[in-house]
């Protein structure tokens, strides 16, 4: 008997009936198909330079004066970009407030609240997901609405909570801290700005696991741009850190037929 079989037959009869709920099964799926990798972001020009203008001409009596100089462009002020070696020096309360400052790229313009992250800062178990939405910039916490309910309820299903201060807690963040913009996708400048963040979380959660929800997330910490299916149902690494690959719950909403998958994925990681 496989471990993925051991921990299904372990189940009990309220966890059947809440996955069940759920539309999750406990079975192990077939492969899936690769996800089509993501559309580059298309870059705007700059509008052409200004002409520069010139000093009228003088009477031939007297001297031509020297033509103007071109008017020079001012630069646009710069952002606090966080300084890796920085941010790799700050305790819990530093970075928090060094999170909520955080001026470095351009979304800190249209944010409400910055998203930190919740959960038990020493958790055996991290999760990773990828952007804030609607909900979350508005409450500044992780996976909130119909998303961080399944959430909720699959960790539930492990044994695990976002409010236990036990070894049963778990800590949740995202790659970025700021909702991007009618929640498009993270741009690759977004993503890296953010990176320090991150790392330092994880260093000081020194998670047992991390378990990476979503094609951005999974970016992130691998550093690869294949697709989730084609990474599932093996054990990767960050940091020395093993890393589980699953679906965003908000894709999961989504797409109700994986949700078995995913319960796979969760299965794989409490093997570990």
């Amino acid at each position: 008997m496989s471990a993925d079989d051991a921990w299904v037959r372990a189940l009990d009869a309220r966890q059947r009936a809440m996955l069940a709920e759920m539309g999750i099964k406990v079975w192990l799926p077939k492969p899936v198909a690769a996800e089509p990798a993501p559309a580059p972001t298309q870059a705007v020009d700059n509008a052409p330079p200004a002409r520069p203008a010139h000093a009228p001409v003088r009477p031939m009596a007297t001297p031509l004066a020297a033509p103007m100089a071109p008017p020079t462009a001012q630069p646009a002020p710069a952002r606090n970009a966080p300084a890796r070696g920085d941010v790799a020096q700050l305790d819990w309360p530093a970075l928090r407030e060094a999170v909520a400052q955080c001026r470095a790229c351009g979304l800190c313009e249209s944010r409400r609240n910055t998203v930190f992250g919740v959960g038990h800062t020493q958790a055996d178990w991290m999760i990773v997901g990828e952007a804030p939405g609607e909900q979350e910039d508005r409450q500044g916490e992780p996976f909130v609405g119909a998303a961080g309910q399944l959430l909720d309820a699959m960790l539930r299903a492990c044994h695990r909570s976002r409010t236990a201060n036990d070894a049963s807690g778990v800590f949740i963040a995202n790659v970025l801290k700021c909702r991007p913009p009618a929640n498009r996708n993270p741009t690759p400048e977004e993503v890296l700005q953010c990176e320090p963040f991150l790392a330092r979380q994880v260093a000081l959660v020194q998670p047992k696991l991390i378990i990476a929800m979503g094609r951005f997330a999974v970016q992130a910490l691998l550093k690869t741009n294949e697709p989730i299916g084609r990474l599932r149902g093996r054990v990767h690494h960050y940091e020395g850190v093993p890393v589980i690959v699953t679906y965003h719950p908000a894709y999961l909403l989504r797409t109700p037929t994986d949700k078995g998958k995913a319960w796979a994925d969760l299965c794989l990681a409490m093997s570990q």
